[in-house]
């Protein structure tokens, strides 16, 4: 029996601001909207509170990489020739 966990990730292709919402929608299986809908409504409701929430999960939650692709470049790395 193998352990598959899911995982949180931010959403790299469903975005709005960050990807949270889409991330959420994805780890739980619904539609992006309905999620982007409460925490609208939440915001209103809990006096920003999820402003905060959001703010947070932004910095701590990993963007989703398919597995293979380089996780962090910068366009210096895109142009310059690399040494051998």
């Amino acid at each position: 029996m193998a352990n598959e966990y899911k995982r949180l990730y931010r959403s790299a292709d469903d975005r709005m601001i960050a990807g949270v919402c889409a991330g959420i929608a994805e780890y739980f299986d619904v539609d992006p909207t309905l999620i982007r809908l409460l925490f609208v409504f939440g915001f209103f409701a809990s006096v920003s509170g999820l402003l905060w929430a959001y703010l947070i999960m932004m910095i701590v939650v990993p963007e989703y990489t398919p597995a293979g692709e380089d996780v962090v470049t910068t366009e210096a790395e895109d142009v310059a020739p690399k040494k051998k």
